[in-house]
């Protein structure tokens, strides 16, 4: 059951994933740039705190 419930989940999302960006490609690309500007920032903050930890 819980398999199942998973399966459905990951195809809802992936075939959500690709509506959002067939039908709004603009706001589906600004989602995408801030995820990476996060993503981005948290490595730069793991960077700075292991430089600190060396120096």
């Amino acid at each position: 059951m819980t398999a199942m419930l998973k399966k459905v989940l990951t195809w809802g999302g992936i075939a959500f994933l690709i509506f959002f960006v067939a039908y709004r490609p603009q706001s589906a690309a600004e989602v995408f740039k801030s995820i990476g500007g996060g993503i981005m920032d948290i490595a730069s903050g793991f960077g700075d705190f292991f430089s600190s930890l060396v120096a």
